[in-house]
């Protein structure tokens, strides 16, 4: 499926059009996955385009090039602007915005450290991550046979490119098997996350999720839906979770950038509550969504405004 991509691409301070954005075959990233990235959505408010929750994203990049002992070429407060620009030139009202900074051509050690390292910021159009339908009435999931990184494997609070090959085993997997998404168990043989999801389940009024300790990565999204269940005055708890305990929990759903919040109508078959969508899961929809479209005040700040079309620094 092709990108329904903006027609420019920021690369390394300078704007280029989408079919220049191009990179030699011997970049260290392409052969050892040494790059990092991130996924940030900017939503049509009713007061305009609005990226949402913008300074998180990019403080967790510049945490994952720490983890990946990448040299960042440009300033957090450089990155911001930049995706701010991008989303501006490229005049998409609604759009899936994707950094990425990656390690270029040198030595193919490795240890590819000595090489200069790039950034590259581009944009498109991308909807419901599983699918509008899903929104409403639910996924449905398998337990991947793969598990999550543990922290003695990789680094599961990086956002490093070349740790979701085994992301990319389970949504596979899972795809094979006839399910929307696949979930992991860590090392231990407890809930992780999905293979591009934070995972909450639900017990009466009180909302769970998989601690950090889980290998999980620690989800912008993830830390959005707990503030709004404490806003709506629901009980939350950061604790590992049993494979079993999902099967009998009255609601699951997941959470990411590009997932935004999806319910779970069923897990290895067995159906989840009233098998659709359940109420705390609306509740918080109704929260999120109501902001990132501005239908509701931005109470904590989460939105950053871009005016298409002004860009400052493009070329």
């Amino acid at each position: 499926m092709a990108l329904n991509n903006g027609p420019y691409v920021w690369f390394d301070g300078k704007f280029v059009k989408w079919e220049d954005a191009t990179v030699h075959v011997g970049i260290h990233a392409l052969h050892y996955g040494s790059s990092v990235f991130e996924g940030i959505r900017a939503y049509e408010t009713q007061q305009g385009t609005a990226i949402f929750q913008l300074e998180p994203h990019v403080q967790r990049m510049v945490n994952s090039c720490k983890l990946m002992r990448m040299a960042i070429p440009y300033s957090g407060a450089e990155l911001s602007t930049a995706i701010q620009e991008t989303v501006a030139l490229n005049g998409q009202p609604a759009c899936y915005i994707r950094p990425l900074i990656f390690r270029g051509m040198g030595s193919l050690d490795l240890d590819g450290r000595s090489n200069p390292n790039h950034v590259v910021i581009f944009s498109f159009a991308w909807g419901a991550y599983l699918g509008e339908e899903a929104l409403e009435k639910g996924a449905e999931v398998m337990i991947s046979s793969w598990r999550r990184i543990s922290p003695e494997t990789g680094s599961p609070l990086g956002k490093i490119g070349g740790q979701y090959v085994s992301n990319s085993f389970v949504r596979m997997e899972a795809h094979e098997f006839g399910f929307d998404e696949g979930l992991l168990l860590d090392s231990n043989g407890m809930m992780s996350e999905g293979s591009g999801e934070n995972l909450f389940a639900i017990f009466g009024n009180t909302i769970y999720t998989a601690p950090v300790g889980s290998s999980i990565l620690a989800g912008v999204t993830r830390l959005s839906v707990l503030q709004l269940a404490r806003d709506l005055g629901y009980e939350v708890r950061e604790q590992t979770l049993s494979r079993d305990s999902l099967y009998v929990a009255d609601e699951l759903f997941m959470t990411g950038t590009a997932a935004e919040i999806s319910p779970i109508r069923s897990v290895d078959r067995i159906q989840i509550g009233a098998g659709k969508r359940g109420p705390i899961t609306k509740a918080l929809q109704d929260e999120f969504f109501g902001i990132v479209t501005g239908k509701m005040p931005d109470r904590h700040g989460w939105l950053t405004p871009v005016k298409l079309g002004e860009v400052a620094s493009g070329d």
